[in-house]
């Protein structure tokens, strides 16, 4: 059993920067695509980010692209989401999860989650 525990969200104004650790309880994550949602209230959780097991390979939402960066550190079980030029619309709880086998968008494919960080931009 993979536990996944995110940490770095906030309360910030627009345009600042937050970076997101998740951090992960076996080394078993790190042969694990890894991948970063969100969910705002009365919203559909929504794809962010993924990264291959290796870091070598990542691919983002157009929501998000140029934006947010994800990567990960191994040797430290921790993948992070570096967030610049926040928007009040980027206010949501957000999510890592593990994947099963492939990096992927679907939510479906992903078989641990965490429990989420609150991330609130205010205009």
């Amino acid at each position: 059993q993979v536990q996944l525990v995110e940490s770095g969200g906030g309360l910030v104004q627009a345009g600042a920067s937050l970076r997101l650790s998740c951090v992960a309880s076996a080394r078993t994550s790190s042969r694990s695509p890894m991948g970063w949602f969100r969910q705002a209230p009365g919203k559909e959780r929504e794809f962010l980010a993924t990264i291959s097991w290796s870091g070598g390979a990542t691919y983002y939402a157009d929501s998000v692209k140029g934006r947010f960066t994800i990567s990960r550190d191994n040797a430290k079980n921790t993948v992070y989401l570096q967030m610049n030029s926040l928007k009040p619309d980027d206010t949501a709880v957000y999510y890592c999860a593990a994947a099963r086998s492939i990096m992927s968008t679907d939510a479906r494919n992903y078989d641990y989650w965490g429990q989420g960080t609150q991330v609130t931009v205010s205009s």
